[in-house]
């Protein structure tokens, strides 16, 4: 009886964030109104080709180069670290080149054929052409940044989505079936439906909203991880043995790193160093900040006691839930978004529980369930004062509808083509590792080293 009054205090906050978003709009126009508008359009409209006699602006270059260089850092150090913590001792050094691995795979894969499939010249509202197959005539400018500026920064956005997914499959698939499936899946997933979104394809068409990519990276990242962690099946002893993340201050360490890797990640997607681009940064941190509140007081609501685990995880369904929308919301509406973030993607974790799947790091209760509510709320929230589009708070309510389709669109390409993928993967050489292999951990069996020499 205790636990059911603990998660209804649970249910009850929740229902407490949704009225503040019925009543929300009123102040956030109050707060947000006199906001100036931006410099430059976002992320989601720019085109990869040259504009028609282009400037190049050195101030934009350096922050879009040094945004780069941030969100190369989410991953490896920051979710290696992060990742790595989290699981048992005898799978952090696996767990981690998981992420570092990505980063080499990905890093080449871009350059041969990736960069244009997404954002080479359109075919049929679908996935760009080869023209651009192995970086051929990716010269001048795109905008006020050189080409290969934009490029570079499109580079490390699909290296952390693919690293994200080996959370959900960690210490029980074998190595050499993470980078045939990273290959595949980047290939067909990743790089079509950034073209869908930002690189010309029917749902730029269609006016879907996406600043830094909660639809491209964290609802098709969340939603293949969780098609992945049912494919694969539960680790052996889940449910009935106590795997406990092995060392928390990694965790902390890697969520930090996160955290300021983010600012590249949201601020960077302005594509110059402007207005636009502090709004973001603002935007970002607030959210971060009012998840991990919502986070660990609603974890303090059903457990009686706030964890470090919690709050960062909180954080980090924060930063996941405002990238959407980072560049299209004030402060105010950020805080709403943070807070909707915390609390949805903890009851997600928790119902993950009750349901009985292994995913272990929470990869979908975390990018699934808040990139869903970040893209989602983008089409309630979006102020004209700062990103020029309109959602529904403020008079626009087909947004709400271009978003919802954005986000079924996103779910049935990662379902479908995830699902494909693994099928292809295990017929030819097998996903899991053996039952012995699994009981010694993949440090040893499949790296033959150790992460600590104790």
């Amino acid at each position: 009886m205790k636990k059911k009054n603990k998660f209804t205090n649970v249910l009850a906050g929740a229902a407490l964030a949704l009225v503040l978003l019925a009543l929300s709009p009123g102040l956030i126009q109050a707060q947000e109104e006199t906001a100036p508008p931006p410099e430059a359009a976002p992320m989601a409209e720019a085109a990869p080709e040259a504009t028609a006699e282009p400037t190049l602006n050195t101030g934009d270059t350096a922050w879009l180069l040094t945004s780069s260089a941030l969100v190369l850092a989410m991953t490896a150090p920051g979710l290696a670290l992060f990742y790595g913590g989290m699981v048992r001792r005898k799978n952090a050094l696996g767990t981690m080149m998981h992420s570092f691995i990505a980063l080499c795979l990905i890093s080449v894969q871009w350059v041969l054929w990736g960069y244009s499939l997404a954002f080479g010249p359109d075919v049929a509202n679908l996935v760009g052409n080869l023209d651009y197959l192995g970086l051929k005539g990716v010269t001048g400018l795109s905008g006020t940044v050189p080409q290969m500026a934009f490029m570079v920064f499109q580079l490390v956005f699909a290296v952390i989505t693919l690293a994200l997914i080996s959370g959900s499959f960690a210490e029980r698939v074998k190595f050499s079936a993470f980078i045939l499936f990273g290959l595949l899946w980047s290939t067909l997933i990743y790089d079509p439906l950034a073209h869908w979104v930002w690189g010309g394809g029917w749902l730029a068409d269609l006016g879907a909203l996406d600043f830094a990519g909660g639809t491209v990276v964290h609802i098709s990242s969340g939603v293949s991880a969780l098609v992945f962690a049912l494919y694969v099946g539960k680790r052996i002893g889940y449910g009935s043995e106590s795997m406990p993340p092995h060392n928390l201050p990694l965790v902390l360490i890697g969520a930090s790193l996160l955290w300021f890797g983010w600012f590249g990640f949201n601020a960077g997607s302005a594509l110059a160093a402007n207005e636009q681009a502090a709004n973001a940064f603002v935007a970002t941190n607030t959210a971060a900040a009012a998840a991990a509140l919502g986070w660990m007081f609603a974890e303090w609501a059903y457990r009686g006691k706030p964890t470090m685990l919690g709050a960062v995880s909180g954080c980090v369904a924060g930063l996941v839930a405002i990238t959407p929308a980072a560049g299209f919301v004030g402060p105010i509406s950020s805080i709403l978004i943070g807070v909707g973030g915390g609390v949805f993607c903890y009851l997600a974790v928790i119902f993950k529980g009750k349901l009985g799947y292994d995913d272990s790091l929470d990869v979908f209760g975390v990018h699934g369930v808040g990139g869903t509510w970040g893209a989602i709320a983008t089409g309630l929230f979006a102020n004209p004062a700062f990103g020029g589009q309109s959602g529904l708070f403020f008079g626009n309510p087909a947004q709400l509808f271009k978003q919802i389709v954005a986000v079924g669109a996103t779910y049935v390409l990662a379902i479908v083509g995830t699902l494909i993928i693994l099928k292809i993967v295990d017929a030819t050489i097998g996903l899991r590792v053996s039952s012995d292999e699994e009981r010694t951990g993949i440090d040893l069996s499949q790296h033959n080293e150790s992460g600590y020499a104790l």
